[in-house]
């Protein structure tokens, strides 16, 4: 049976052929999938059935574009007719050899509809990505932009400074300034173009009068319109002949000040106009907030919802009242302040808000108010009231009547109390601690305006009531030192340090420091040397005594609380008597912040206590020396003798001692005993020094040649014989001391310099470099023979080589301040800056490196950054005298006479022995006999300025 000639059972149905068919499907349509149906494969298919997932057929179909732009197909002719047309032209005719067939290569549109729908999906995407990176874009945008701009600035940013110049230009000399000429060249002054001559104001106005035309003109001083007929005849001829345009634009400004004029003077107007500055006063309205006007609006919407949702939320109407305030409109901020105060009206905020925002006169009546509604319980309101009040009466009134509404308030008595004489005040004060017994500030006021007796039981009263506070026990210490009873004073603390432990109070050793610091400065001395005795062993351990008490000391000598220091060290020094370190701390501290009667009688105790110790003999001797008894000095060390036999130093501070006071053989007497009893080679040096300082230098010879036979890795006694052989011209002679000196003494720095300043004195400036070089193989990494060699360039003149040996040294010696500081002033001016910051990074707390930026600061002119400098410098190392001399000679040159003397006062207290210029001058043989201060001015005058 054939199935082909079987009918469909739809045909039977009906023969009406549906609307669907033969038109292509949808897009994405798969036929059955809507009912679940699936594809299936048979014996005659090649490959497996469709999947219900699989692309359409239609998938290539062509586009819109493309359909549309095809003409409609005839009837009779289906769809596969009309896609056969468009198929390539095969014929022979249309093939070439070479070329192949021949027609456009992009006749036929690829573009289908899944490229549509990719495109619309890419485009969706790209559009969301661009709205991500929007913000990102317009920010990296707007910085290449300012990059940009910084780096190619426009000419009016360029010229910003110049033209802030011009507003410190006066008139004459805008008015000298030359008029700029015609910059064109001779071509564009004369173009080769069609000159015209304008046709002169006669021949117009002749034109106009012939004419029948009439003519409006205007009076230039009545701003009237005229009207001229071309008819010269009755009234109207006797107008002008012609036309003045220079008349008529003078008309015009004045018809527009007549407006102006009516304008400004309008009545209906509420303001007067100014035509000349009206645009700038619109220019000066500021406006007095600079939030958005949305988050103004918001901020109004969420109090509003604040205040409808608990209208007796007082916060919600302040900040309510403050916004408007800040928009500018007090009016409604008053308006809603004062809402806020039938709202809220136990709220004391909200009625000190709204008196705020009142007129001082409304301010009284809106106060009056709120202190009619809390009478009872706030402090706040009567105080505001009173600060509103002008008159003291009135304000006194206001605080008695507040007193009797709440009687316990302090505030309120403190505050009616300062409005009080000191009478009055006494008896308000009685009723106040009776109200308010447990205010210690009350009782305190109280026992200042009692006299002695009435205070003292004041204060008993007071401890009666308020047992655990610290400061009414202070204040009968204080009280008793007023009235000269001293002893009471340390039984009072030492009472008072019972009874607050017995009552429970921890006692805190720091806050009872400090209350002695702030009692040492309110005056009362012995009340705070008390306190710091009470507590100076409290919570600490046995074995940090000494240390801790050593750092209290310094810590309150720093807070300048020199009383409690005192009390420091005499508590330390009566636990700890035979303590050398201790007497030398408190005699150094004596020696610095106390008198001379207080040093003398430390150091009398102090060398009773500890007989042993040379220091403190010899403070004690230089301390009766200076005060001129040179007797007592003496007296002093020949105890020291008796005690300590054969001492070296008591030895040569008996030598300085007669030397110094011009007794001359009795100095070489006692050198000869030393020289005898303790023979040492500092002796003998300073035996070789005294006659060297007299004068007599074969006998200093003849000292130092003994003293090299038994001392010969001295070096000071190579040293101090080969420079008196340069002093007496025997050169050979030195220059061999100085080189059997190195045999022995190679690490001595000095020696190596002496040497190299030998050669370099005689012309022999390689001899001089090849010593340092051999020092500084002999000693690697030496500043100071760096620095010399250094220095042999510059003052050979020879800067070019001076520099990179520099930079050397400073690779091997990175740390060297004095290096450093060479270096700062070794380069240009320019550079200096630089250099000194690079030295500040290496070496920030040397004292060289300090030094060489305060004289940089100088170098430049800023006065008050190089004296702080200065100071810095002094403080950091006050044992450098150079740094005292460039400070004197600073404060010579751009200081007062105060300043000086006061400068030249710390150095002779701080009595400096080192650096290279002050060495220079006060080991000089020829200033043996100078004082310190002698020796200030002359190293002082001698430094150069620096530039």
């Amino acid at each position: 049976m054939n199935l082909a000639n079987i009918p469909h059972p739809g045909a039977l149905v009906s023969k009406k052929k549906k609307a669907f068919i033969g038109v292509p499907a949808p897009l994405g349509y798969v036929a059955g999938a809507g009912r679940g149906a699936t594809g299936f494969t048979t014996r005659s298919d090649i490959g497996p059935a469709r999947d219900a997932t699989d692309v359409p057929d239609d998938r290539h179909a062509l586009s819109k574009s493309k359909l549309a732009s095809k003409k409609p197909s005839q009837s009779g002719k289906d769809n596969e007719q009309e896609v056969e047309d468009d198929d390539e032209d095969l014929n022979d005719a249309n093939y070439d050899e070479f070329n192949g067939y021949g027609g456009s290569l992009f006749s036929k549109d690829p573009y289908d509809k899944d490229d549509e729908e990719a495109d619309r999906i890419y485009d969706s995407i790209d559009k969301r990505m661009d709205e991500k990176r929007k913000e990102y874009r317009e920010k990296k945008l707007k910085r290449e932009l300012e990059q940009y701009r910084q780096e190619r600035p426009k000419i009016q940013q360029q010229f910003s400074d110049l033209k802030r110049d011009l507003a410190r230009i006066s008139a004459d000399e805008w008015n000298s300034i030359p008029s700029v000429g015609d910059a064109r060249n001779k071509k564009m002054r004369n173009p080769r173009a069609e000159k015209f001559t304008p046709v002169p104001d006669s021949i117009l106005a002749h034109n106009v009068s012939l004419s029948n035309e009439t003519v409006t003109s205007i009076d230039p001083l009545s701003g009237l319109k005229t009207v001229i007929s071309g008819t010269s005849t009755g009234l109207l001829s006797s107008a002008p002949s012609h036309l003045d345009l220079k008349k008529i634009g003078q008309a015009r400004n004045t018809l527009m000040d007549i407006k102006l004029n009516q304008a400004s003077d309008s009545v209906s107007g509420q303001t007067v106009v100014d035509p000349k500055g009206y645009l700038t006063d619109l220019q000066s309205m500021i406006p007095s907030i600079g939030a958005d006007i949305s988050d103004i609006k918001k901020a109004r919407l969420l109090l509003k919802s604040v205040r409808e949702t608990n209208p007796n939320h007082a916060p919600a109407w302040i900040a309510s009242a403050r916004l408007e305030e800040i928009t500018g409109k007090l009016q409604t901020a008053r308006n809603l302040i004062m809402k806020g105060c039938e709202q809220c009206e136990n709220s004391e905020d909200i009625w000190i808000e709204a008196a705020r925002l009142q007129p001082p006169d409304l301010a009284k009546s809106v106060i009056a108010q709120g202190v009619r509604k809390l009478a009872n319980s706030s402090v706040r309101l009567w105080i505001k009231a009173a600060e509103l009040e002008k008159e003291t009466k009135a304000k006194k009134k206001i605080f008695r009547k507040a007193l009797e509404q709440i009687p316990n308030s302090v505030r309120l008595w403190k505050e009616a109390v300062e409005l009080e004489e000191p009478e009055d005040a006494r008896i308000l004060l009685t009723r106040a601690v009776e109200c308010c017994p447990t205010s210690v500030d009350l009782w305190l006021a109280l026992a200042r305006l009692e006299v002695y007796e009435n205070a003292r039981k004041v204060l008993n009263k007071a401890r009666e009531n308020i047992p655990t506070d610290k400061q009414i026990w202070f204040t009968a210490a204080k009280l008793e030192e007023a009235q000269g009873n001293l002893s009471m004073v340390q039984k009072i603390i030492d009472r008072a340090l019972n009874s607050l432990q017995a009552n429970g109070v921890e006692i805190n050793r720091e806050h009872w420091i400090q209350d002695a610091i702030d009692t040492e400065k309110s005056g009362s001395k012995v009340t705070a040397q008390a306190i710091v005795k009470s507590v100076i062993d409290f919570g600490i351990d046995e074995e940090d005594r000494e240390h801790g008490w050593l750092k209290d000391a310094e810590n309150l000598a720093n807070f300048e609380a020199f009383e409690c220091a005192r009390a420091v060290y005499a508590n330390a020094l009566k636990v700890f008597p035979k303590n050398e370190n201790i007497w030398l701390q408190a005699a150094f501290f004596e020696k610095n912040h106390g008198t001379k009667e207080s040093l003398e009688s430390l150091l009398e105790l102090a060398v009773v206590n500890c007989p042993q110790a040379e220091v403190l003999w010899l403070m004690a001797a230089k301390s009766k020396w200076l005060g001129g008894d040179v007797q007592a000095a003496r007296q002093i060390l020949s105890r020291a003798f008796d005690v300590n036999q054969n001492k070296e130093e008591i030895w040569l501070a008996a030598v300085k001692l007669e030397s110094e006071n011009a007794e001359y053989d009795r100095a070489r007497k006692i050198l000869e005993k030393a020289r005898e009893k303790n023979s040492t080679p500092r002796v003998y040096m300073k035996s070789a020094k005294l006659e060297w300082q007299l004068g007599n230098l074969s006998r200093a010879i003849e000292l130092l040649e003994t003293a090299i036979n038994h001392w010969d890795d001295y070096p000071k006694i190579w040293m101090m014989l080969g420079q008196i052989h340069q002093q007496t011209d025997r050169i050979n002679e030195a220059r061999e001391i100085y080189q059997r000196g190195l045999k022995s003494n190679n690490s001595n720095i000095a020696l190596w310099i002496l040497l190299s300043r030998l050669e370099e004195s005689e012309g022999a400036l390689i001899k001089a470099r090849s010593v340092l070089e051999k020092g500084r193989l002999k000693n690697p990494k030496n500043d100071l023979l760096w620095l010399e060699a250094v220095r042999v360039e510059i003052r050979a003149g020879n800067k070019e080589i001076a520099m990179p040996m520099l930079s050397k040294a400073l690779q091997e010696c990175p740390q060297s301040g004095i290096l450093w500081a060479e270096a700062i002033f070794l380069e240009n001016r320019q550079q200096r800056k630089s250099r000194s910051v690079d030295a500040l990074k290496r070496c920030e707390h040397d004292v060289h490196v300090l030094l060489a930026c305060s004289l940089l600061f100088w170098c430049e002119r800023k006065m008050t950054k190089a004296r702080e400098w200065f100071q810095r410098t002094l403080k950091l190392d006050p044992d450098l005298g150079d740094a005292w001399a460039y400070a004197y000679k600073f404060e010579i040159l751009h200081g007062t006479q105060e300043q000086q003397i006061e400068l030249k006062k710390r150095c002779i207290q701080a009595e400096p022995r080192h650096g290279e210029h002050w060495c220079q001058v006060s080991k000089d043989i020829k200033n043996w006999k100078l004082k310190i201060g002698d020796i200030l001015e002359i190293v002082a005058n001698e430094l150069p300025i620096p530039n």
